[in-house]
């Protein structure tokens, strides 16, 4: 009898356990984790909509500053330096005197032939005289026609005399202009060569060279696929350019495209360009590199999403589209140009909710919030682009 009750004791005992086992079993399963299990806590992101307008195609390139125009200053004659009269990084205008040459030997040339046109001058009038005389006591058969003959001779040859020594005035009046050197351009003079002192002669160095760098032009390169979409925009007027300089500042410097080259390079298949830039503060220097941005085209009436929101898969370009049951789901896109600020795409359709952050741990089917919008930095500046590159 005892030992029945103590074996029923036993059986219930264990029956306790089993029963308060499943009970945690149950509780774990439904009540604890069920929950998550069925429900994933909602990812958060920021959402913005895809929106049909126009976009400016904005094209970048490297491009090297040149001066508009150089001057080398060189002399026309041999001589000495006798004084300089400015200064290396000068800004000078057309017609500053730049050098002085020692010009006496042409002076003294140049005197020397006004005195001979002085003497041939006097005796050409002599000669008329000579010749009047002689007419008159033709008329009265004083003398023969043979003298009156050679006495017209005299006068036409102390003419043509006299002539010969107005050209030799003028061309020593021009050897003594050399000696006087003056600047032709505006710009900024470089380094100094001469000095005074120097001796300096046609085919020796440049004294000087003057560049112009207000205004000042900008060269670069576009691919060749881009000329029939700049001959179109060129054909609608000046087209505009904005350059970058590395001067840290964060405002742009505007131009306008003035040269087009004629042949397009075979070998890079590149077409060049030269833009004209006001530079009034001198921030564009000749042989520097800037960017250079341009647009030359525009999509009408596309589909834009910001950039962000277009993601790499291994084959593909895809989007993450929000619907409006909060799930999400891969969109496959085609990526046709992306600028700064927007991208532009073939896929969806306008109004869709994209995904702009937080795209990187979304799965198709899950389930996001909406969180508001960041305020986004100033993105670099890497110009527009079609799909494989500008």
């Amino acid at each position: 009898m005892v030992e029945g009750k103590g074996r029923h004791r036993v059986w219930t005992a264990i029956g306790a356990l089993l029963l308060a086992g499943a009970g945690w079993w149950l509780y774990q399963t439904f009540f604890a984790g069920g929950k998550s299990a069925r429900e994933p806590a909602a990812v958060a992101v920021t959402i913005a909509e895809a929106q049909r307008k126009d976009v400016r195609i904005e094209l970048t390139a490297n491009g090297t500053v040149t001066a508009l125009s150089t001057v080398e200053v060189r002399p026309q004659i041999s001589s000495v330096v006798r004084e300089v009269h400015v200064r290396e990084g000068q800004m000078v205008k057309p017609g500053d005197l730049l050098f002085t040459l020692d010009t006496r030997m042409d002076e003294a040339n140049l005197a020397q032939a006004r005195a001979t046109l002085a003497q041939n001058q006097a005796d050409l009038a002599d000669a008329r005289r000579q010749l009047a005389r002689s007419e008159d006591l033709l008329k009265r058969n004083f003398i023969s026609a043979s003298a009156v003959d050679t006495a017209r001779a005299k006068v036409a040859n102390l003419e043509g005399l006299i002539s010969a020594n107005r050209a030799s005035i003028e061309a020593n009046r021009v050897s003594v202009s050399y000696g006087t050197l003056r600047a032709t351009i505006a710009g900024r003079t470089g380094a100094v060569t001469a000095f005074p002192g120097s001796l300096v002669q046609p085919g020796g160095a440049a004294l000087l060279t003057i560049a112009q760098i207000d205004p000042v032009a900008v060269s670069f390169t576009l691919p060749e696929r881009e000329l029939a979409a700049l001959q179109q925009a060129l054909r609608s007027g000046p087209v505009d350019v904005s350059a970058v300089p590395n001067d840290g500042l964060p405002d742009t410097i505007q131009g306008k495209v003035t040269f087009v080259d004629n042949t397009v390079n075979p070998q890079l298949g590149t077409l060049l360009l030269k833009a004209q830039f006001d530079n009034a503060q001198q921030r564009l220097w000749p042989g520097t590199y800037v960017n250079i941005h341009i647009s030359v085209r525009t999509l009408r009436d596309v589909i834009v999403v910001p950039p962000h929101a277009v993601l790499t898969g291994p084959d593909n370009r895809l989007v993450y589209s929000v619907d409006k049951d909060h799930k999400v789901h891969a969109n496959k896109v085609k990526l046709v140009a992306v600028t700064p600020e927007a991208a532009v795409v073939e896929g969806i359709q306008p109004g869709t909710r994209v995904v702009v952050e937080g795209a990187q741990n979304l799965r198709p089917g899950m389930t996001v919030r909406e969180s508001p919008m960041q305020p986004a930095s100033t993105p670099a500046a890497n110009g527009a682009q079609g799909e494989g590159g500008a």
